[in-house]
């Protein structure tokens, strides 16, 4: 791999789409091991310029200069709570105008690289309300110019409050006597409304602008006395670690390590990556010592340094820790994870430092110096609030505020195209930029953007949900898969709405509807896999199948170890499936021919019956 030629899988991509389908996932998942993604380092090299030269280096300018301080001289402001609020706003901004992350080629941007306002400032553009039935007022899909006016004043608040200068304090000024003020809490009032009404009308941007984490600190801005904000704050930070390092405990977690660190462009040995995996390249389930890389210096790190950190009194031990949660942040952005949350992870390693080594808890500012400590108590039960709720019940709760980042526990989505049935989305959706292969299209020639898109099929394939999501392929396809387009959602999804991050709800049954809507495909031309979370309680997953004309077609569970032992091109076939309802052929019948009546049938089945087949139907 050089600085500007990608490190291109060995096939010939002439030839490469007439091979089975499984045997491209292995072959490409077999280069994944060895050489990630593949990118260029130059790819590598604009994001260290993004994250370190704009998002670092323009916010400290910002947050230091617009609050009196002097951006190079580092001891006068790394402490400054203003320079601590601004830089979170700095953070939410570049968030929601969506070029922190899931920004550029590795979240599939790739022209333009930015999705984020080039969609939300647009009209006509997909919008996804979390509750269209229940919220009034909240019903459509399409962005109207009141939503474009939400989000517009959500940039300039955002911009407001970023560039004016600190206002005196009395509760700040009674405990650091050398301060620049602190951001006007009044400025933090409208905000925190703008979110809540663009949260209900669209739930991408809401997602997208990390609301889940930064929403919650401009509420402490806005309303607690400063050393209750600092502690407010601190638990805030814990929540986010502990909730994530909970997540990790399961099955999925030891099978993301290796493709991630396959993808690390810093780590060129083969030698190293391959000793991830059980027996490359025969046996590609993570090996005992990615599960020990994951659950020691992830769980572990994850769950019990941060609550050393809030519960410390001794200098040395915070420090220690300090210094390991910075570590942690920067081992994952250094990554470069596919979801690119570079700015997050550089936010929170700075935010260990301020928070605990800049106001500690030998000097006035542990739990029990709180002036308020039922408060305290009810912050922090609802921090946990949907964290514990979002691993109970996740089909009720994103991923994001359920604090599973990189658990492997995701909802996740493949979808399948008849022949030329995509195209319908480059001609009939409003957006302002097109199918992430057609935008490979403009650099690349069609054979080598089909081997790139098979590529993030492979990446699937290495953690427990591709498994179950290709052998529910394999079940309504049959032998059609090897012909039928299929793509991965989360990077399908990027390209319709600006943002996805990895979170299966922004490309449900909901936004399928609203591709129907527009597309009017035929039954069987667009077919959807999809799978939800694991609960943390529970030893399945449940699925669902959703054909675009017809709306969900099935649904049913799989056991989690069921995916996890299996190895990623099937080669003892489908995983098996307890399915609870499929809609029968008469119910689709009577879906497609409006001359025959039928009421819908439920039905149980199992792993035994045959593969629905809808190809029949489709238009030639």
């Amino acid at each position: 791999m050089g600085l500007t030629q990608p490190d291109f899988p060995q096939v010939d991509p002439e030839t490469f789409l007439q091979r089975p389908f499984f045997d491209r996932i292995r072959v490409l998942g077999a280069h994944w091991a060895d050489h990630g993604f593949g990118t260029p380092k130059m790819v590598h090299l604009i994001y260290l310029m993004k994250v370190f030269v704009f998002y670092g280096g323009v916010g400290i300018v910002l947050a230091t200069l617009t609050s009196g301080l002097n951006p190079l001289h580092v001891t006068e402001w790394w402490n400054q709570p203003i320079v601590y609020q601004k830089l979170v706003l700095w953070t939410v901004l570049v968030e929601v105008l969506g070029i922190g992350g899931s920004w550029g080629p590795l979240a599939g941007h790739f022209k333009p690289m930015t999705g984020g306002f080039l969609y939300w400032l647009r009209p006509q553009t997909i919008r996804l309300p979390p509750w269209p039935d229940t919220v009034p007022f909240t019903k459509g899909d399409s962005r109207t110019a009141f939503d474009i006016a939400v989000y517009a004043l959500i940039l300039a608040n955002l911009a407001v409050a970023i560039a004016l200068p600190g206002i005196a304090s009395n509760s700040l000024d009674s405990v650091v006597a050398d301060n620049q003020g602190l951001v006007n809490p009044v400025l933090m009032y409208p905000l925190i409304a703008l979110f809540v009404v663009i949260g209900l009308r669209d739930k991408v941007i809401f997602i997208a602008a990390r609301s889940e984490q930064y929403l919650p600190a401009m509420i402490f801005f806005g309303v607690l006395p400063f050393v209750d904000m600092i502690l407010a704050l601190k638990l805030l930070i814990v929540s986010v670690w502990v909730g994530a390092g909970i997540s990790k405990l399961g099955h999925h977690f030891s099978m993301v390590i290796p493709p991630m660190l396959s993808n690390t462009p810093w780590l060129p040995s083969k030698k190293i990556k391959r000793a991830h995996y059980r027996d490359f390249p025969e046996d590609m389930r993570p090996s005992k010592l990615a599960g020990g890389v994951g659950h020691v210096l992830g769980t572990i790190v994850e769950v019990v340094t941060p609550l050393v950190l809030l519960f410390s009194t001794s200098k040395s031990l915070t420090v220690a820790a300090v210094v390991l949660m910075v570590c942690f942040h920067f081992f994952i952005l250094s990554t470069f994870p596919l979801a690119v949350p570079l700015e997050w992870n550089l936010l929170f390693a700075y935010a260990s430092v301020f928070l605990f080594l800049g106001f500690p808890a030998w000097d006035g500012y542990a739990l029990t110096d709180t002036s308020m400590p039922w408060a305290m108590v009810l912050i922090a039960a609802a921090l946990c609030f949907f964290p514990v709720l979002g691993n109970l019940r996740p089909d009720l709760v994103s991923f994001l505020p359920s604090m599973r980042q990189y658990a492997g526990n995701w909802a996740s989505a493949t979808w399948a195209f008849a022949p030329g049935a995509e195209e319908k989305l480059d001609k009939h959706i409003v957006r302002p930029a097109k199918n992430t292969r057609t935008q490979l299209l403009a650099s690349y020639p069609a054979e080598v953007a089909d081997v790139v898109m098979h590529q993030l099929l492979a990446w699937r394939s290495m953690h427990s949900q591709g498994r179950a999501l290709y052998s529910l392929m394999i079940r309504h396809l049959g032998s059609d898969i090897d012909s039928y387009t299929l793509r991965e959602a989360e990077f399908s999804c990027n390209s319709l709405v600006a943002f996805n991050f990895g979170d299966g709800h922004l490309h449900d049954e909901r936004l399928i509807a609203a591709l129907q809507k527009r597309c009017g495909f035929a039954p069987g031309e667009f077919t959807v896999a999809w799978i939800e979370s694991q609960p943390i309680h529970r030893g399945t997953q449940r699925f669902k199948v959703i054909d675009a004309a017809l709306g969900v077609i099935e649904t049913g569970t799989y056991r989690v170890v069921d995916a996890v032992n299996e190895q990623p091109w099937l080669p003892n076939g489908p995983i098996p499936f307890q399915v609870d309802w499929t809609l029968d052929v008469d119910a689709r019948r009577a879906v497609t021919d409006p001359e025959v009546v039928h009421e819908p049938k439920m039905r149980s089945d199992d792993r035994s019956a045959p593969p629905v087949r809808l190809t029949d139907q489709a238009p030639q």
